[in-house]
């Protein structure tokens, strides 16, 4: 009877530390994200450990979707280990308790981040709640054959020489039509460049609704180069201003990213229609960066410890830093790696006619601000576009559109004090 039940005894011990071991290596992490492409990145450089496996909550941003489901889930309390946030709304989650200090985490190497992407990630008191992938410096992407006929010259260099102020941007736009040109493809284009260089916040202290001089000279040039037709009523997104990337489009100058001429350029890539090579970037009339990719760590997560090894390997892993410019052409959130692309003059990219992307975004990091930003800063955006569309295709006057905006704000962001 002993050796029967010791036996039992044993097998009851095996049984038990198996189910605890299945326990810890059978979690599921919940990630929650806006579209696919960090999953994509995840999903091909990062190992997790074995039997732990990812759900991931994908919804849209649009008109503040993905927020929405975001923020019920985090004040219900339901599992989320990651969630990614973008820099228009980043602050609203950085300045609240539902994130924590990922250095207490074991991230805390942040020598080869971009300064800004550390800041835009840190809360009022420097405390540092997530990492970004990528850093996003915008340029002006160019179409070289209408540079040259235009300006006379695609080469990098004379082109920003031509192109480094709005009033010799403004100047070129009127060139442009007279030699059957568009400037730019939609009204918004010019909108980041922009707003970007801001010196004051959408809401100031005291709650007040605020347009920034740089908000106003934006909405002043499209006024002037859709009256002039230096460019189109189409939205950011539109398939009439993407029709223009084919290579019988008429239109000179795109502002984006690396991850915008590698992701949403793809009419411009196409094997038939499209005119790869002939395109170039410079920085253009101003610095700036648009979008970018936070991972953030939620305070309810109990899982820090793969969360952090996650943010570790996508800032500071070498070869994986490398893959995402070689391999997904990203513009990584490594200065280390950047410089040694940037330094390979065998290094090139295919659809900008061989120029070295990675060295014009590298020089021009030191440039980009992270300054004015507030929580609200997506959907105001995006509301006072979507409202002044309406004025510059003519289906509302000017003042219609901006009562219009004044009233989505309402609805919106109750608390905010709207101009008399």
């Amino acid at each position: 009877m002993k050796k029967v039940l010791a036996l039992v005894l044993a097998a009851i011990m095996v049984f038990a530390v198996a189910s605890v071991a299945m326990a810890e290596g059978g979690k599921t992490l919940k990630f929650y994200a806006w579209n696919e492409e960090f999953k994509g990145f995840f999903e091909k450089y990062y190992t997790l450990p074995e039997g732990v496996t990812v759900e991931w909550v994908i919804v849209p941003s649009d008109n503040g979707a993905y927020q929405d489901k975001l923020d019920t889930d985090l004040l219900n309390g339901e599992q989320v280990d990651m969630f990614l946030a973008e820099a228009d709304y980043i602050l609203k989650y950085v300045d609240s308790d539902y994130t924590q200090d990922i250095t207490a985490a074991g991230v805390t190497d942040f020598s080869n981040a971009y300064e800004y992407t550390v800041k835009a990630a840190s809360d009022a008191n420097g405390v540092v709640k997530g990492v970004s992938f990528q850093c996003c410096p915008s340029a002006l992407i160019y179409r070289r054959s209408i540079a040259k006929d235009v300006l006379g010259t695609d080469d990098p260099a004379e082109v920003q020489a031509k192109l480094d102020s709005w009033e010799k941007f403004n100047a070129v736009a009127a060139e442009a039509k007279a030699k059957g040109y568009y400037m730019t493809a939609s009204f918004a284009e010019t909108y980041r460049p922009f707003s970007n260089n801001c010196t004051s916040a959408w809401v100031d202290e005291n709650n007040n609704l605020v347009f920034d001089a740089q908000i106003e000279a934006w909405a002043d040039q499209t006024d002037e180069f859709i009256k002039n037709e230096y460019t189109l009523t189409a939205g950011i997104w539109d398939d009439e201003k993407t029709a223009q990337m084919f290579a019988d489009g008429k239109t000179m100058c795109f502002f984006g990213p690396a991850w915008y001429f590698n992701f949403c350029m793809g009419n411009a890539q196409d094997p038939e229609k499209g005119c790869s090579g002939d395109w170039a970037i410079c920085e253009g009339p101003a610095a700036h960066f648009w979008g970018g990719t936070w991972l953030l760590m939620p305070a309810g997560t109990e899982n820090a410890d793969i969360v952090a090894d996650i943010m570790n390997t996508f800032i500071n892993n070498e070869e994986v830093c490398s893959k995402l410019v070689s391999e997904e052409k990203q513009f990584s959130n490594n200065k280390a790696v950047n410089a040694k692309f940037a330094a390979d003059e065998s290094y090139g990219s295919e659809f900008l006619g061989g120029q070295n992307d990675i060295a014009v975004f590298a020089a021009m990091t030191d440039n980009i601000k992270w300054e004015n930003h507030t929580i609200y800063d997506q959907l105001l955006n995006e509301g006072l576009q979507n409202n002044l569309q309406e004025y510059f295709k003519g289906n509302v006057d000017k003042e219609t559109a901006m009562a219009n905006f004044f009233k989505y704000v309402a609805e919106k962001y109750p608390d905010i004090v709207l101009p008399e």
